[in-house]
């Protein structure tokens, strides 16, 4: 039974990552903030052997150290860096930036992300063949920037995506496989109010996560498979 971890998974696209991965028999370290109040995924890990609940907000230094001592001896097949914030629903515009928030998106968004990458780097390593999945975003495209305002979600997942990009050439000589997807236009609390729902995008992705080979390290995909400029 391979091993996968999930951050953010207590609600939308991660809780529909740790529904799919466990219907495709996979073993899921399910992580969170609060543990405590994720209703759902408690509710849906409860039975199931193959669920353990485990506290981690990516921005705090001792929760990442101290999942880490969890599974310390646990090989770790993929990773799927899921948590992420978007804190600019109402109109951001030159006079109405919120700095603190900015500052916030960048901490969860990016540096968030790559905190857990160099935290499992050894369990990804005692796996066969360890693949990366970090989620980001057709809005981190520069290509795609047509329009104003998303500043502080767009530009951290631009940083994302260039930061994906050199890490993909460094894991590769560790034999750690890493691909960026877009989930799409999901309808979550960050996404739009109409779309694909999470079970939708989330099988879309796990197909490419199913085939994914080297010819797809350090790419960039839309969950339909289809690929996207950096």
């Amino acid at each position: 039974m391979p091993n996968a971890l999930i951050t953010g998974s207590n609600r939308g696209l991660g809780l529909a990552w740790v529904r799919h991965l466990t219907s495709e028999n996979w073993r899921v370290f399910a992580s969170c903030r609060h543990p405590g109040d994720a209703t759902e995924l408690n509710a849906f890990a409860e039975h199931k052997d193959s669920i353990s609940v485990h506290r981690c907000d990516v921005t705090v230094a001792d929760d990442i150290r101290g999942l880490y001592w969890e599974l310390e001896e646990q090989p770790i097949d993929l990773l799927i860096t899921n948590a992420g914030v978007y804190l600019e629903k109402g109109a951001t515009t030159l006079g109405s930036l919120r700095f603190d928030d900015w500052m916030r998106t960048l901490e969860v968004n990016v540096f968030g992300q790559v905190r857990i990458i160099e935290a499992f780097h050894d369990n990804l390593e005692r796996a066969r063949n360890p693949l990366v999945v970090p989620i980001s975003s057709h809005m981190g495209s520069i290509a795609d920037i047509t329009v104003p305002g998303s500043y502080y979600y767009r530009s951290s997942k631009a940083a994302l995506n260039a930061a994906m990009r050199g890490l993909a050439a460094e894991l590769m000589e560790h034999g750690i496989g890493l691909m960026l997807l877009h989930p799409g236009g999901v309808m979550t609390r960050m996404g739009p109010a109409h779309g694909l729902s999470p079970e939708e995008s989330v099988a879309g992705m796990y197909r490419l996560v199913e085939k994914f080979d080297h010819k797809m390290h350090g790419r960039f995909y839309r969950y339909d498979g289809s690929e996207l400029p950096w």
